[in-house]
């Protein structure tokens, strides 16, 4: 299989989950002109699976090191399964509270909140669960928390630029999703380290598994539990009327296809953050992959003008939110060497 051995490389794989986990969102913005997330949610969890599938097959069963994808999960122990099972049920689930916690309360109230508690919660997670030698924790934290300063400024200049008034009641409620949301999410990550051995993908620990297998496993895992948990949504929506899966079969080939293009992105960026945690780190993959809401706040500025007639005030903010973004990123990039 292939194996990331240098810093460097892995450090670009981080980079490219955080494109990848602030990119997608963009494919759900397409389709939502005429059709309801909890539908789309059900083509982005099989574009998921399908993904990591294809790379299962092609780059976890190349050349000489490793196991190959059929060989490492025909030898996985169940516990090793279980856990990475219930890492994707916990990511489903607290990807579904924060897109509901969106729709209620905004994205300038939801996203800064829910990730920003996700991030810090989650290194901390993996900092305990899965320490890598040799890294600078004082510099982890100090990116940490200037990626979580600009995904706060994102959130003012979102507030400010939005006109739309909120029931106050409906608002505490999207904030107490978002809070439960960030600190479920928090968890999903170490949970699938648990059955992969971190130390080495060359030659894994019997019963451990590869990363390419944990994302075939995980994904999984996010659709036999979106069959309980997206149901029951789509029958009890937090937002809007029910939704029924003779609405989701009546949807066009090509609206379906834009939400499997959604699940192959956001499960690309997952894959590569799972194969740079052995060279890169659990804490550090996990920290720079979770910047993603600042590469979706770039799609919001300069392709979806979402900012367009905003005040000096508020671009102010934007260029200190980049500037917070940067710094971060380098302070954690440096804390993993």
């Amino acid at each position: 299989m292939f194996i990331v051995k240098s810093y460097a490389l892995a450090v670009v794989f981080c980079l490219i989950t955080m494109l990848c986990w602030g990119s997608w969102g963009n494919t759900q913005k397409l389709a939502a002109k005429s059709w309801r997330y909890e539908l789309f949610y059900w083509d982005y969890v099989i574009g998921m699976v399908l993904f990591s599938l294809i790379l299962a097959f092609t780059a976890g069963s190349i050349g000489t090191e490793g196991r190959p994808f059929l060989q490492d999960i025909g030898q996985a122990s169940w516990s090793s399964i279980g856990w990475i099972l219930l890492g994707g049920l916990v990511f489903n689930v607290s990807n579904i509270l924060l897109s509901a916690s969106t729709s209620i309360a905004g994205l300038a109230v939801a996203f800064p909140l829910g990730v920003g508690i996700a991030l810090v919660m989650g290194v901390l997670n993996n900092l305990l669960l899965h320490p890598a030698a040799g890294q600078n924790t004082g510099l982890l934290w100090l990116g940490v928390a200037l990626v979580v300063a600009a995904v706060v400024c994102n959130g003012i200049a979102s507030g400010k630029v939005s006109n739309e008034q909120r029931d106050p009641a409906q608002n505490r409620k999207g904030i107490i999703l978002a809070v439960i949301a960030g600190v479920v999410m928090s968890f999903f990550s170490a949970l699938v380290y648990n059955g992969v051995d971190l130390d080495n993908f060359a030659a894994p620990a019997a019963g451990k598994v590869t990363p390419y297998t944990a994302m075939v496993v995980f994904s999984c895992g996010v659709f036999l539990s979106n069959i309980i948990v997206n149901t029951i949504v789509m029958r009890k929506p937090f937002v809007g009327e029910p939704v029924t899966y003779k609405q989701y079969f009546s949807g066009s080939m090509g609206t379906h296809l834009v939400g499997v293009l959604g699940g192959a992105i956001w499960g690309l960026g997952t894959a590569l953050n799972y194969i740079s945690a052995g060279t890169a780190g659990a804490a550090v993959s996990y920290a720079l992959g979770q910047g993603a809401p600042m590469i979706a706040a770039i799609w919001g500025v300069f392709v979806w003008k979402e900012f367009k007639g905003a005040s000096k005030s508020v671009y102010w903010l934007l260029g200190v939110m980049f500037l917070l973004f940067v710094a971060g990123l380098a302070s954690i990039v440096i804390a993993g060497m």
